[in-house]
């Protein structure tokens, strides 16, 4: 049994678990004629949320005084959904952000406005699986709430779960939209300095996708570091000038001088993206 701590509408209300744990809980009808203190049995609920960071707790709780039930269900099943096919886990936040995100697009949707997401395609290539999730989510909206949505919102869907895999609060989906923006165009001064089109399906490609990610992560929390040795350096520059050439580029593209060790991993990945398809 749970016991009513608030109740927010007919179909959803916070509660006390039988270890006096806030719980908010969902079902059909629970608060129907209900108040404070009055009990509700585990069969009428349909689903549960427990949220560990306090922060994030507080602020899903205000969502659920303005969000119709039914969102809520509905993003709480997207995220199952996620975490399922993505077997990552996700931020507490992602119940908050993605809630708030969905029921704007769909208010909006109401009245005939909608926002393109210029990098779509960015998305799709360099975050297939979560794209696929968006694309599963639209599909459940427009199953659950008769509104079709353009792919686009699946893009805008898969950034706050990409955003969603990353613990630190301050990584926001526009830091994760602004980081894959920075990536394509990395990859544009790759293909246009060594003029051809790099394969994505190769595993050096993934690779150095990979490395991006990272790398723009450890520039954003200043964690380079400098090697105190510049022999593997010095020989990698003159072994692969063209490499070395785009590397400078990408300096020139960032505005600022990289460390030693990373000029010679960019370098390292820039060559052998590109030898694979001379």
């Amino acid at each position: 049994m749970y016991t009513i701590k608030k109740i927010f509408n007919n179909n959803s209300v916070l509660a006390l678990d039988s270890e006096k744990r806030e719980i908010v809980i969902l079902g059909c009808g629970i608060a129907f004629k209900k108040k404070v203190n009055d009990k509700v049995s585990e069969d009428n609920v349909e689903k549960t949320f427990i949220l560990k960071q306090k922060d994030a707790s507080e602020k899903f709780k205000l969502l659920l005084e303005d969000i119709s039930a039914e969102y809520i269900s509905l993003c709480y099943d997207i995220i199952e959904y996620a975490k399922n096919i993505l077997d990552k886990e996700l931020n507490d936040y992602i119940y908050v952000t993605l809630t708030d995100h969905i029921n704007y697009v769909i208010e909006a949707c109401k009245q005939g406005i909608s926002k393109p997401n210029i990098l779509i395609w960015e998305i799709k290539k360099f975050y297939p699986k979560e794209f696929a999730v968006g694309l599963k989510a639209i599909e459940f909206i427009e199953d659950e709430l008769g509104y079709k949505l353009h792919e686009d919102e699946a893009g805008n869907i898969a950034l706050h779960l990409i955003n969603a895999q990353v613990n630190e609060k301050s990584d926001t989906v526009e830091d994760v939209y602004n980081i894959t923006k920075k990536i394509n165009d990395i990859l544009n001064i790759v293909k246009y300095t060594y003029n051809l089109e790099l394969d994505e399906k190769t595993l050096n490609y993934e690779r150095f996708i990979t490395h991006l990610r990272f790398f723009f992560k450890r520039l954003e929390r200043k964690e380079i570091t400098e090697s105190e040795d510049n022999f593997l350096l010095e020989q990698v520059k003159n072994k692969y000038t063209d490499a070395y050439e785009c590397m400078l580029k990408i300096e020139k593209y960032l505005g600022q001088e990289l460390s030693n060790e990373e000029q010679l991993y960019l370098m390292l990945h820039i060559q052998r993206v590109t030898t694979r398809e001379k």
